[in-house]
């Protein structure tokens, strides 16, 4: 079997991959590629990173080939023992073949100088563990020590090793095998799920950015419900992230939804994650309904009802990614969809007002075309019928938001009047009567009472010059 019958899709690297082979032979190496690229070329998938194995110093071997590229974009990691080297675009990393040994109390392994089959068999899946000889006496000559090209066929995951043995020395691997099976659409074997539900508690001697980088990539794989559905599964989401597995067992109407939230939850996931590949608009998906466990309410009349779920859950954002220990900057982008997520289908009425979806239109700011991503994949009814009635609905909303733009000019939204030209008419320091003066004028936008332009508003102050100041006046009153 040859890495020759999966044609590659960039001739280039096929080169660069030639060309490293050459300086292999020329220097006495015995070299392999390994692991991801193999797979991905098997699977027909696009790979601009590949792992080298080096039998012999792999440091050693790069820092000559960098010179022979003629390249200074080469970085050791001698606490590791690897190379990686950029060069055109491609990432080559290249490291000695090792063998490691576990501390149970410790993510750091003991390594030392291996052989090939040492190297292998350290591996986390057996997907993982195919390599090819880079040498000419045998180029592209593809070694399968556990019948990974068999796993690969039969689109399955399993570890090389005892299970076990292979999730103790790397924890982390329990969240990469359901990354895997994300990202490839496989699924995992029994054994995966069993030792998961184990060993889950070991999760805790990884670090949180490793377990976010591997969450963040299920998230932004094709189908992210594979990966978070073994994650409930096995029990891990009730230890790394339990107000997610939460919402499991939540019942809710079936109008447009699936009954049970969390599986309605991982739905819209699938469903917006086939429109964008935004991190932060997935990540609002996923948390948009992470209060209705805190606001589930049951009547006769009504069935369950999660009252201010999307107000509650927006509050809860930011104390939900300082525990998970996710990045901060969008905080507020994702507090906002998840706080807006029910206004759009309000709006459907024929007797709505423009008022209303003024005010929509500048909650949402630059966000709206977001929200409305975000409602249409909320849609998870299983009756036809009834998607095609909530999906004319957003159109009627979007045909509605669209009018009141063109008329109005409030993408983007601010006050048609500066707050020092307020403090100019009214005679004002600069203080909070500066902005209740301000905000009345947004207000009278917004309502339609006069138009966004800066005479409309500028008259307006004029007009209600008055009423305005009492407005201040009652205002310093009530706080002095």
């Amino acid at each position: 079997m040859n890495i020759s019958n999966w044609k590659s899709k960039n001739p280039e690297l096929d080169s660069l991959i030639s060309l490293i082979g050459k300086s292999a032979d020329q220097n006495g190496y015995m070299i392999y590629a390994v692991g991801g690229y193999v797979r991905d070329r098997i699977l027909g998938r696009e790979e601009k990173e590949i792992d080298f194995m080096t039998i012999g110093d792999g440091i050693t071997f790069a820092e000559t080939l960098s010179k022979k590229l003629n390249t200074r974009e080469i970085t050791i990691y001698r606490n590791f023992g690897t190379a990686l080297i950029n060069y055109k675009g491609f990432k080559l990393e290249f490291v000695g073949a090792r063998k490691e040994s576990y501390n149970f109390n410790s993510r750091k392994p003991s390594v030392d100088v291996g052989t090939f089959e040492d190297d292998i068999k350290r591996r986390d899946f057996t997907i993982n563990t195919l390599a090819f000889s880079i040498n000419s006496r045998d180029f592209g000559e593809i070694i399968d020590t556990f019948n990974g090209f068999n796993d690969i066929q039969n689109k399955i995951i399993r570890t090389p090793l005892d299970t076990e043995t292979t999730f103790s020395d790397d924890p982390l691997r329990m969240m990469r095998a359901f990354r895997f099976a994300s990202q490839l659409n496989f699924s995992v074997d029994d054994s995966i799920i069993e030792s998961a539900r184990k060993m889950r508690e070991r999760l805790k001697i990884v670090s949180p950015e490793r377990i976010t980088d591997e969450f963040f990539k299920i998230i932004l794989s094709d189908k992210p419900s594979i990966g978070l559905g073994l994650m409930f599964q096995s029990g891990i989401m009730e230890i790394l992230y339990p107000e997610i597995a939460d919402l499991v067992g939540v019942d809710q109407k079936k109008d447009f939804h699936h009954k049970d939230v969390f599986w309605h939850t991982l739905q819209v996931l699938d469903n917006i994650s086939s429109f964008t590949n935004d991190l932060w608009l997935r990540l609002a998906a996923l948390f948009h309904d992470i209060a209705k466990p805190l606001t589930k309410s049951y009547s006769e009349e009504a069935g369950w009802s999660f009252h201010g779920h999307e107000e509650i859950g927006a509050r809860m954002i930011k104390k939900l990614f300082e525990k998970y220990k996710f990045p901060l900057y969008k905080i507020d982008y994702v507090e906002k969809l998840v706080r807006l997520h029910l206004r759009p289908i309000a709006l459907v009425d024929d007797e709505v007002t423009d008022s209303a979806i003024r005010r929509l239109i500048v909650a949402a700011g630059d966000d709206l075309d977001d929200l409305i991503v975000l409602c249409r994949a909320d849609i998870t009814s299983k009756n036809p019928n009834k998607v095609k009635t909530y999906t004319n609905n957003y159109d009627k909303v979007v045909q509605k938001i669209n009018e009141v733009i063109e008329r109005d000019k409030l993408r983007e939204f601010q006050s048609p009047v500066r707050g020092d030209e307020i403090m100019k008419i009214f005679n004002l320091p600069p203080s909070k009567g500066v902005g209740i003066i301000k905000a009345s004028v947004e207000e009278a936008v917004l309502d339609g009472t006069i138009p966004n332009t800066y005479e409309a508003a500028i008259n307006y102050l004029n007009q209600n010059f008055r009423i305005l100041s009492k407005m201040v006046d009652a205002y310093r009153n009530k706080t002095n």
